[in-house]
């Protein structure tokens, strides 16, 4: 065959093969543009844990679209102060922020729920009611009214009691107690006589050493190391009563995510739940080696007595109450969480409870 013949009819070289570059760019070049965000997080970049979770949501957004879709991480007080993360993402100073939502639960009590409430649902609980029972969506139609999209980005897992100066054994032991203690719970430790104190957690240390506060809780074992307060305040309480299953989320600039193409709201969804799987896992992996250098470095390790946790779950349940009859949105989300609660914890009573009661005994017995 003439070779012009042949590169004629297959459209080959030429006019052909210039017309097909010319229709296929524009159409690769709008559902992939070029995409660059900021991230304010809460926390320091010590805590490769909870920080990074942000640089991995980073991370996957860049591998999944050949690096067009970029966002740049940075560390509390970079741009804004950790505490004003979701703030700087709804005003637009960054389009993005990872935080935790309960820090603006003064705001409105609404916050608190998105993160985790005194006595709700650990972190598989939380994260199915999240997912599949309608917690995500009623969540986003709170943080719409303040400018915001957020999903999941990560979870600790239950968290801590917190580190004290002094023993606490009885409720008495609580009154006049300056705590660090963030968002939701620490109105219920008020009815307790606890003096609640809201401090980032780069600044804990340093008050529990002067003394400023008696006492801090943070998150748990591999983080708290990390920030050294076993050096000045040495009893270690569990559990997080107010924390059971604590979700970090990554919030948007409810703008800039509308004005996303559908395909890139679509992945940062999904590596939003990656990130916040990823999170977990690795509390889960690093928190064993943890617990046992704390406590090998002089950490004192208690429970919370059955008097502190039940006087605790009434004063909670007394904070609630107080909200739902004045607060229509608090309401309705917390009712959904409390039905999801009863069904959750019935469950967890067969399988998964008598599995791992078992295997703790095991685990005690020395054959693990």
């Amino acid at each position: 065959m003439d070779r012009r013949l042949f590169i004629k009819r297959v459209g080959l070289g030429g006019v052909g093969a210039a017309a097909a570059t010319a229709l296929a760019a524009p159409a690769i070049a709008q559902s992939n543009p070029k995409i660059n965000w900021r991230l304010a997080s809460s926390f320091p970049k010590s805590l490769d844990t909870i920080y990074g979770g942000a640089e991995v949501l980073s991370k996957y957004l860049s591998e999944a679209t050949d690096g067009n879709f970029q966002i740049q991480v940075f560390a509390a007080g970079e741009i804004v102060p950790g505490l004003q993360a979701a703030d700087a993402a709804a005003a637009g100073t960054v389009e993005a922020c990872h935080t935790v939502s309960y820090y603006y639960w003064g705001k409105d009590p609404v916050w608190a729920l998105g993160a985790a409430v005194p006595f709700a649902l650990n972190a598989r609980g939380h994260n199915a009611w999240q997912y599949h029972g309608g917690g995500i969506d009623m969540f986003n139609e709170f943080l719409a009214t303040q400018g915001l999209v957020g999903y999941p980005g990560g979870n600790t897992g239950v968290q801590m009691g917190g580190w004290f100066r002094k023993e606490i054994k009885t409720v008495a032991d609580m009154s006049g107690l300056k705590m660090r203690i963030g968002g939701f719970a620490g109105k219920v430790v008020e009815k307790l006589g606890v003096v609640p104190q809201q401090i980032a957690g780069g600044d804990i240390y340093p008050a529990l050493e002067k003394g400023t506060i008696d006492a801090a809780e943070w998150v748990g074992p591999y983080d708290d190391e990390k920030l050294g307060f076993y050096k000045v305040a040495p009893y270690y309480y569990y559990p997080g009563w107010w924390e059971g299953g604590p979700t970090v989320h990554a919030m948007f600039n409810k703008a800039a995510f509308d004005g996303l193409p559908k395909s890139y709201q679509s992945l940062l969804r999904t590596a939003c739940q990656a990130t916040d799987a990823d999170m977990l896992q690795k509390y889960d992996y690093l928190n064993p080696a943890a617990i046992k250098r704390l406590v090998g470095a002089g950490a004192k390790l208690s429970p919370f007595s059955p008097e502190i946790l039940s006087a605790c779950f009434d004063k909670a349940n007394e904070v609630y109450a107080e909200i739902e009859a004045t607060n229509p949105t608090f309401k309705k989300i917390w009712e959904s969480i409390k039905a999801f609660r009863g069904e959750y914890y019935l469950n967890a009573q067969i399988a998964e409870y008598n599995y791992d009661t078992f295997m703790m005994i095991q685990q005690r017995g020395g054959k693990l």
